[in-house]
This record gives structure tokens, C-alpha cells and sequence, in this order.
């Protein structure tokens, strides 16, 4: 009697929540990885964005003393009085301990761009208007950072928040993934290939994973009205309604209709220092003068970001002919202060010099975080290709855009400086053409790529980059008269800080540089199965 064992078919174990998630955090941070690392790169710089602006400014005189906010006020009132008479509206903004002029703008009714505003920079000490060099400056990193360019802000704004979520996914799902990731932060292992991509990525990923976490929830919540306005359009109806929502997030105070009585300011000094004995003298943000010289004149002086992680409205609130004190602005609601935190967080004016310092290198490190996440894409895949050097289109169209998108940006951002002090002043519109500048170079960086092998290519833009940061600061020696030595004698640590930190990103860049000349990619020979399996979308053939 013979017994028939019959075979019970396997089950295919069920992936687990680790595996599922990891797919989640690879495929969320490739497809929107390369805009994430501009977002970030970009926004690390803004947090030095006043120092970026005066750089490219070098025509501004040094500034060893701050002037007192109460006396550029009444000087700028008399000098706006002369240059913007019919305005119905002056903002001053005072010099501070980062910047060294006064930025002032104003509401001119004949202009129908630009919602009819004029600005122009001013010495504080004169009151003269300054003739400076057309430049966005420190600007342009920080509205590209979250408007991108050549587009509507509004365009701009939703792939950024679209971006940004897909980020706080990658955050959650790779904590999830990485169960060794604590551990793993303590443990480099260097020229291992994927292994040392894998370390790298961890270890800077655990550095500052609270910050990153912070940073990329707070500026979901800095565009919650755009993205989820349906909760303030219920709530506030009529348009009373939504002006009082407005003031609990805006200094701004509308201006009143004028009366058409002339009658002159009084002492703007004089407010200034009501506002200084309250919040403390180099703390005053803005003075805002509407209706100058009628009747319906009003001063608003609003208080500075120093020293409070709040950016919620805080303004004193004067009669702009007696002097009169109307009203004090000092807290908003629960809600609103919950926004004015985290956008404080998020944008870090509250910061000191080192605290800035500090908010600079961990958000540098989640740039690196988001570029080795994208290198190791390439690395992990290459070393499983049949034939490394004739990948297949996907892998191919994902390794050009990692070397424009990393390499690249950080020549189109050198080469946006070397514009600022190469372009003659008399071209037209200049500061456009300097942010042309910027994104034509990047653009070279990507046909680059196309033209050179992959790892030539890597070589060749990080030397580049290398150079051109490099020989910044000479170049700057040559056309200006703001040398390092000069800048040394001065005590002017605004350039020379600035000089240091670009020659410390040429030495980083070469580092990088040299090291990836001296790589030796490791590849395994495939498995038979591993060889018949079918091609994916990616790989140029659709399912």
C-alpha cells in the first residue's frame, strides 16, 4: 500500500510594515527629491539672508554703530515728506545689527504694478537716498525657497507644499524603516560603497530629525490658508470679518479714508520711544505712517522678531497728528499664536548670531540628508544593473538630474554671486539678469551631464563648484573695495564671515571632489532569476 504525499503550495510570506514603509520613504523621496534639495539648500542660506544682501551691496558703508531707531524714524519722515508727498502711505524699516541701511517703501497711486509700491534703500545717517547696485540680493534665495520662479507664486507655493508633504512622509516612513537608525548614527563606515551612502544618510538624518521634522510641518502650516482655506472662508464671512482674522496674523493696519484737511505730522521720534521703553531699544520692526499730513493720520509702530519665538503682531497704534497713543497690540488669540510660533521656528529671526550658526548647519546637514538619500538610489541599483556602464533609461534619467540637481545648483549659486560683481551697473534690470544668470547656468550643468560619463561628470562640476567659490572672495578683492584684508581692519565681520564661508564650502566641495575621483564602484554579478525578471516603467517599458 504506497501513501501519496501530496506537496501543500507555499504562501508568500506577507511583506511586513518595515518593507511596505521603505518603499514609501524610497519612492517619495526620489520623485520629488531633487526639488526638495533646492527647497533646502536654499532656505539654509536665507537664514542669512540680511548678510547675503549686504555682500552684494559692497557700495554700503561699513556700519560700526547702530543708529537709534527713534531718530532715522523722524529724519526718513522728513526725506519720504519731500520724495513720496501725496503717498498715502511711508514704511520704514530701521537699521539693525544685520542690516545697514534703511529699507523703506511706499504707496504711490500713479504706478499700477506692484500693487502701486515704490522702495528704495536710504542712509540712516543722512536720510539720502542710496544708489547701490540692482540686486535681489539675499531675497531671491529666500522667495525661491518657497515660490520657485518663472512661474505664479501661487503655482510656485502649491508644488512647494505638495513637496513638503511628500517630505513629512519620507521623515515618518524612514524612522519607521530604519529600526538600527539610533544606533546606526554612532557607526560610520567609510569606503563601503552603499553601506557608507547608507551611514551617511542615517547619521544625518538623526542629527537633526527634530529639527527637520519642525522645519517641514511648520512650513506646511506657513501655507495652511492656501491649502486648506475652506475652515477661515466658513468662519469669516463678510469682509469685516475677514479683516479682523488678517490682524490677528498682520501688523499691517489699513488706512484710513482721508480726510483732506492738511495738517503735519507730529514728532514720529517721540512715538519711537514710547514703543523702545516698551519693548527695548534695537527692538522696533517697522514704522508704518498712513494718511502723512491729513487729519486721518495714523503711526503704527511694530516690534521687531528679536528676542521672542513668536511672529504674531505686537504694534503700538498712535494718532499721527497730536501723538496721541490709540492703542496697543501686545497678544492675539490661541489659534494665531500658535501660527506665529511655529512660523517663528520655521523662519528662526528670533535667533542670536549663534543660534542662526546653529539653524544653518543642521538644516545644511538635512540638504546633505536629501542629497545622500538620492546618490544612494543610484548606488544601491548600480551594483545590481547586468552591466553597470549601459544602465537603462530611468536609472541613466535619475543620475543626471542627481548630479545637476546637487553639483549643479551649487555652481548656478556661485555663478548668481560672480554675476553680482561681473554685470556692468547701467544694464537693464539688472537683478533680473542676475537670477537669469542663475538658472542658465544650471541649466549648462544639466546638459553637462548628458555629455560626460556619470562619475567625469560628478568630478567635473564638484571642481567647479570647488573654483568658482573659491575664487570668490579674490574676485570680490579685485572689483570692490571690501577686500578680506580690508574687512579684517574694519572689523567688518559681515564680509569677512562671508569670505571664510565660502572658501570652508570650496574646501568641502574639493573634498567631495577627490574622494569621489578616487572611488571604486564594487559591483556583484547577478543571479540567473534575478536576469529574467521583467523590466518596470522606470526602466523605459511601460506595464
Amino acid at each position: 500500500m504506497s501513501v501519496t504525499h501530496t506537496r501543500r503550495p507555499r504562501i508568500a510570506k506577507a511583506r511586513g510594515i518595515r518593507q511596505t514603509m521603505s518603499d514609501l520613504h524610497i519612492w517619495v523621496g526620489l520623485l520629488v527629491g531633487w526639488i526638495l534639495y533646492a527647497m533646502f539648500l536654499t532656505g539654509t542660506v536665507s537664514y542669512f539672508r540680511d548678510e547675503i544682501s549686504q555682500w552684494m551691496r559692497p557700495e554700503l558703508p561699513f556700519q560700526e554703530k547702530v543708529p537709534d531707531a527713534a531718530e532715522v524714524a523722524q529724519r526718513m519722515a522728513a526725506t519720504l515728506s519731500t520724495l513720496a508727498p501725496d503717498s498715502p502711505q511711508w514704511s520704514i524699516g530701521p537699521p539693525h545689527d544685520r542690516s545697514n541701511v534703511v529699507n523703506a517703501f511706499w504707496r504711490d497711486p500713479k504706478l499700477k504694478n506692484r500693487r502701486g509700491l515704490e522702495s528704495a534703500v536710504f542712509d540712516p545717517v543722512s536720510g539720502q537716498r542710496l544708489t547701490v547696485r540692482d540686486t535681489r540680493g539675499g531675497d531671491f534665495f529666500y522667495a525661491f525657497h518657497f515660490n520657485l520662479h518663472y512661474m505664479s507664486p501661487i503655482w510656485g507655493r502649491w508644488i512647494v507644499s505638495f513637496c513638503a508633504m511628500f517630505m513629512l512622509v519620507a521623515i515618518v516612513s524612514g524612522v519607521i524603516t530604519h529600526k538600527k537608525i539610533f544606533t546606526d548614527f554612532f557607526t560610520f563606515r567609510w569606503g563601503k560603497g552603499q553601506r557608507s551612502w547608507l551611514d551617511a544618510h542615517a547619521a544625518l538624518s538623526v542629527l537633526g530629525l527634530p529639527f527637520h521634522f519642525m522645519i517641514t510641518y511648520s512650513g506646511l502650516v506657513t501655507l495652511v490658508l492656501l491649502l486648506m482655506p475652506w475652515g477661515g472662508d466658513a468662519a469669516f464671512k463678510t469682509r469685516g470679518e475677514r479683516q479682523v482674522m488678517n490682524a490677528e496674523m498682520s501688523a499691517f493696519v489699513p488706512p484710513e479714508k482721508p480726510s483732506g484737511t492738511k495738517v503735519p505730522l507730529s514728532s514720529i521720534e517721540t512715538m519711537v520711544k514710547q514703543a523702545q521703553a516698551l519693548w527695548g531699544t534695537g527692538n522696533i520692526g517697522r514704522v508704518t505712517i498712513n494718511n502723512p499730513g491729513d487729519a486721518q493720520a495714523r503711526v503704527v509702530v511694530v516690534r521687531g522678531d528679536g528676542g521672542r519665538v513668536s511672529t504674531s503682531p505686537q504694534y503700538m497704534l498712535f494718532d499721527g497728528t497730536s501723538g496721541r497713543l490709540i492703542d496697543v497690540k501686545s497678544r492675539v488669540g490661541a489659534a494665531a499664536e500658535t501660527r506665529g510660533v511655529l512660523y517663528a521656528l520655521h523662519l528662526g529671526r528670533f535667533a542670536d548670531t549663534v543660534v542662526r550658526w546653529l539653524y544653518f548647519l543642521v538644516s545644511l546637514a538635512g540638504t546633505a540628508m536629501v542629497g545622500t538619500g538620492l546618490i544612494l538610489w543610484t548606488v544601491k541599483r548600480r551594483a545590481k544593473l547586468p552591466d553597470p556602464e549601459n544602465p537603462y533609461f530611468g536609472f541613466q534619467l535619475v543620475e543626471r538630474l542627481n548630479i545637476a540637481s546637487i553639483a549643479g545648483l551649487s555652481i548656478a549659486m556661485a555663478a548668481f554671486l560672480w554675476s553680482n560683481r561681473l554685470l556692468p551697473g547701467s544694464v537693464l534690470e539688472r537683478a533680473e539678469w542676475e537670477i537669469h544668470i542663475f538658472f542658465f547656468t544650471w541649466a549648462l550643468t544639466l546638459a553637462h551631464t548628458t555629455m560626460r560619463p556619470p562619475k567625469k561628470a560628478w568630478v567635473d562640476q564638484l571642481w567647479l563648484a570647488a573654483v568658482l567659490l573659491a575664487l570668490l572672495p579674490v574676485l570680490n578683492a579685485a572689483v570692490t573695495q571690501r577686500p578680506f584684508w580690508v574687512s579684517i581692519a574694519q572689523g567688518d565681520w559681515v564680509f569677512l564671515a562671508f569670505d571664510l564661508t565660502l572658501w570652508a564650502l570650496a574646501g568641502l566641495h574639493a573634498t567631495l571632489a577627490i574622494r569621489t575621483m578616487r572611488h571604486r564602484p564594487k559591483t556583484r554579478p547577478m543571479k540567473p532569476a534575478q536576469k529574467r525578471r521583467l523590466p518596470t516603467v522606470l526602466e523605459g517599458e511601460g506595464t
